[in-house]
């Protein structure tokens, strides 16, 4: 092989390999400045979830303890509430204001002491807005009648506050008939 060949196939070689090692330079850069990206949106991710479920938190030790003004600073003025169609306070609110009965007006003259007013919230799935919480819907009579039955609830937290709540009663009939017996019209669902 003449000498001028092996020269330009050197020469070759070594521009194809300077090539490859360029180009494989920059992709790795690229899946790094990727790997930090993704690392980043995690954190960001974990850090919001974190956040929310930390407010709906707060607002359920805000209700336990009775402490409205600390409920209003942890929700939107927009708030929207769906309850169970069948119960006294059933339905979608919006803006905390309803027509007909509330949730306030009908569990607080059933729940005299902590031991009622302990809800026990568990969170049980959370995302980057939504937060899933299994918690005990708890009263008594005057009779000394009792209710505790468990609730889940699904929150939608926007900005820092809640936006949005829907409560899933796991036996709602149990709950309509206790309410029934202490004397709190229920409402029947519609079709």
């Amino acid at each position: 092989m003449p000498m001028k060949e092996l020269v330009n196939l050197i020469l070759g070689v070594t521009v194809a390999l300077w090539a490859a090692t360029v180009i494989f330079a920059q992709n790795e850069k690229r899946d790094n400045e990727n790997k930090n990206v993704g690392k980043n949106e995690k954190k960001e991710r974990d850090l919001a979830i974190e956040e929310n479920v930390g407010v709906v938190l707060d607002i359920f030790s805000a209700i336990e303890r009775r402490d409205e003004r600390r409920f209003r600073e942890l929700i939107r003025p927009d708030l929207v509430i769906h309850w169970p169609p069948s119960l006294p306070y059933g339905g979608i609110s919006s803006n905390l204001k309803r027509e007909g009965a509330t949730w306030s007006e009908t569990w607080i003259p059933l729940q005299p002491t902590e031991a009622e007013r302990k809800m026990d919230p568990r969170v049980v799935a959370a995302s980057g807005k939504e937060v899933v919480v299994l918690w005990r819907q708890r009263g008594v009579t005057q009779d000394g009648n009792r209710f505790d039955g468990e609730v889940l609830g699904l929150y939608l937290v926007v900005g820092g506050k809640l936006a949005r709540a829907q409560m899933f009663y796991f036996d709602t009939a149990a709950l309509v008939s206790f309410l029934a017996n202490v004397g709190i019209r229920t409402t029947e669902p519609k079709p």
